[in-house]
């Protein structure tokens, strides 16, 4: 009794910083400690090459690519979760690149070997521009100049990877979304938080210190965004087909939260895989998940 009145009292002694520290959080949400990559292309048996793509035209360094090539006619591109890097989504790539797929891995700005990007507004706009550079750069590819090209994207990254569809210039033919993204931006952020997404210390991740921390947090990192989601229908949301797959055990982002956005598109398709958690669908349910995305991919990249 007496530690819980102790922690109670501390908390509330750093009440007053609790929304500072909420601040700061929402910028290391997008500014995230980098991970390095913990498994290559080569240590599942998949040939690579390393590709800098240039971003808004300007020379040095950028996104960090792992091209796997395949059929020069089928192309996927494959984000990652948000604090990861393309190292994450490996697993997906070598389904695909077994499939026979080209398949274009890259690591967001401020994650893995891509750039640093210190800005702290705008953030959507920031990575939209990072999928929609590897799209283009593919393009720029004499042997991929034709190719039919698909967005893969993961957890709160599939945001950018759905919003790129308003950019008119840059088609895409389909997109597959895994855990993500939902109707609701603020919730998200809130349960990033709360499932330790980022690091609350001592006193602020207890009592009313916690609430106000995780409440300012994620109402900054929505304004930071300055996005308006979700996108209006019409031009590519009428004619893009679109994969969502939703784990009915993800608290992150919730499998009701993904449906209620995907049922305003037309050629929207949900599949929500049992038994399963945030991102763990190609774990906890291989044939299906490989079956679904692989179904997917056939009907929509096929000539």
């Amino acid at each position: 009794m007496a530690t819980g009145f102790l922690a109670k009292a501390a908390s509330a002694v750093t009440l007053p910083v609790a929304p500072l520290y909420g601040a700061f959080l929402s910028y290391m949400i997008y500014h995230p400690p980098r991970r390095p990559h913990h498994k290559k292309p080569a240590d599942l048996g998949l040939t690579s090459t390393d590709v800098n793509v240039p971003l808004n035209g300007q020379q040095g360094r950028g996104l960090h690519v792992w091209l796997i090539p395949g059929d020069t006619e089928r192309v996927v591109v494959l984000g990652h979760g948000l604090g990861l890097s393309k190292s994450a989504s490996l697993a997906q790539a070598r389904l695909l690149s077994e499939a026979g797929y080209t398949v274009a891995m890259f690591d967001h700005r401020n994650h893995g070997k891509s750039v640093a990007d210190r800005a702290g507004w705008g953030m959507s706009d920031r990575h939209t521009d990072d999928v929609v550079a590897v799209v283009r750069h593919m393009r720029s590819m004499d042997e991929y100049a034709t190719a039919r090209i698909a967005i893969y994207g993961f957890s709160i990254s599939t945001f950018p990877s759905f919003y790129m569809l308003k950019r008119e210039d840059c088609p895409v033919d389909a997109v597959i979304f895994d855990s993500g993204p939902a109707l609701e931006l603020a919730p998200l952020f809130r349960n990033f938080v709360a499932a330790g997404g980022v690091p609350i210390p001592g006193p602020l991740g207890a009592g009313p210190s916690r609430a106000v921390v995780e409440t300012v947090a994620s109402s900054a990192a929505v304004a930071m965004l300055r996005v308006q989601w979700p996108p209006p229908l019409g031009g590519a949301y009428e004619r893009t087909p679109m994969l969502f797959l939703a784990g009915d055990l993800d608290t992150m982002i919730p499998a009701s939260g993904v449906r209620a956005l995907a049922e305003r598109y037309p050629l929207a398709e949900v599949h929500t895989l049992p038994d399963t958690e945030h991102l763990q669908g190609i774990k906890t349910q291989p044939e299906m998940y490989a079956e679904t995305v692989l179904g997917f991919l056939e009907r929509t990249l096929k000539d």
